[in-house]
């Protein structure tokens, strides 16, 4: 298939299912609109697959690293190193967002994007 027959086949949000999901949003305890861009993307998804309660697949996290320069400032809280221990923590499985991960059924992706320190991953972006 071309991209332009992609393209072709890209209907307008289905404004119902989109009501919907807002009307959903807004019946959960919690105060309207307090899950910010969240609710705003849940609703939006709902327009995208025409579900007011969409189910997504193949669900993947990708959690981007870099060291930035800021401990070399001296304007972080904490050392470099805490960088690569997070990132081998991800890897592990032992992180936060991986317990997350779990509880959605989705796969967490680790990208160096300039981790100082030498790290497992697969994922690393071409060079400029």
């Amino acid at each position: 298939m071309t991209l332009e027959e992609i393209i072709s086949q890209i209907q307008p949000l289905d404004q119902a299912a989109m009501r919907a999901a807002r009307a959903r949003q807004d019946m959960l305890t919690k105060p309207q609109g307090s899950l910010g861009r969240l609710e705003e993307l849940s609703i939006q998804l709902a327009g995208i697959s025409g579900n007011s309660m969409p189910v997504i697949k193949d669900k993947v996290i990708i959690t981007m690293a870099g060291d930035h320069g800021v401990v070399a400032e001296g304007v972080s809280a904490y050392p470099q190193e805490v960088t690569r221990q997070m990132v081998l923590n991800f890897l592990k499985g032992g992180a936060a967002i991986n317990v997350l991960a779990r509880q959605i059924g989705a796969r967490v992706v680790v990208v160096d994007m300039g981790v100082a320190h030498e790290i497992p991953v697969r994922r690393k972006p071409a060079a400029a």
